[in-house]
């Protein structure tokens, strides 16, 4: 199995690694490339390419003129302890054990685009650069267009080391757009989850990211292999619903009276 996650705009890179034995991207001489591309871009422009306020701008510049392909325990951090969004309230990884580390590592990707797929441990510099970027480069007019196939076929390598299984996919739609899902090596599941409000179910994109970052921790914690173990997500008052799902994409409802105990 491999679980798939999208990497979050919030970072914390002044806490201390608590990994001992971080990893580094596989893709890192795509990575420079991006970075010497970015650095060519004034302020204005990235504000203008990125959709971003003159402050953020400006950070992301220096970001940029900081980055350096020589990481070390100063201006790296394992990915997995770097991301602070929504979804990695849900995953927690904080609380995550030794042993929890090690499944992610060998089982979690996070997609990247800067990074193109990291594994948990996998250092990083501190970055924004979110998949849908109109970024023009010699592959062409996009990030979509940078990666191609090669993120897939980065994850078909390692899904033929694994036992048959599947890609779960909780990344969000711009992220896995950089995934081609007809070519993959297993079956695709995409979970979907809804909550109830006012009698109708639909998905509340707050609440959907704590829950995928959740089924990507519960799916860690028991050592998930298939698609048995995603039905199985019951966290956070979620449960699965056979009549509203379809082959590849189980749904998971919440009602207002599950969610009230999350909520407090």
């Amino acid at each position: 199995m491999l679980i798939l996650l999208s990497p979050a705009k919030t970072l914390d890179m002044e806490s201390p690694s608590r990994v001992a034995a971080p990893t580094m991207p596989a893709f890192m001489e795509d990575s420079v490339k991006l970075v010497n591309t970015l650095r060519g871009y004034s302020q204005k422009r990235l504000s203008e390419l990125m959709h971003i306020s003159d402050s953020l701008a400006e950070l992301n510049a220096r970001r940029f003129g900081e980055w350096q392909p020589e990481f070390d325990s100063d201006n790296a951090r394992p990915c997995i302890q770097a991301f602070r969004g929504d979804v990695y309230v849900g995953l927690d990884a904080d609380t995550l054990n030794e042993k929890d580390l090690e499944f992610a590592q060998q089982h979690l990707r996070i997609l990247s685009g800067l990074y193109g797929v990291m594994r948990p441990l996998d250092l990083m510099q501190a970055y924004r650069l979110e998949m849908g970027t109109s970024l023009k480069t010699r592959r062409g007019k996009s990030l979509y267009d940078f990666w191609g196939e090669r993120l897939t076929s980065h994850l078909n390598e390692e899904l033929a080391t694994m036992e048959p299984g599947c890609v779960v996919n909780l990344a969000s739609n711009e992220y896995f757009k950089s995934v081609q899902p007809d070519k993959l090596a297993a079956p695709l599941i995409s979970p979907v989850f809804r909550d109830e409000k006012n009698g109708n179910y639909k998905i509340i994109s707050f609440f959907a990211k704590k829950a995928r970052g959740a089924m990507a921790r519960s799916l860690l914690k028991t050592r998930a292999s298939g698609i048995d173990d995603v039905l199985a997500f019951n966290d956070l008052g979620y449960r699965y619903d056979e009549a509203s799902s379809s082959e590849g994409q189980p749904v998971f409802l919440r009602s207002e009276e599950s969610a009230q105990p999350y909520l407090a």
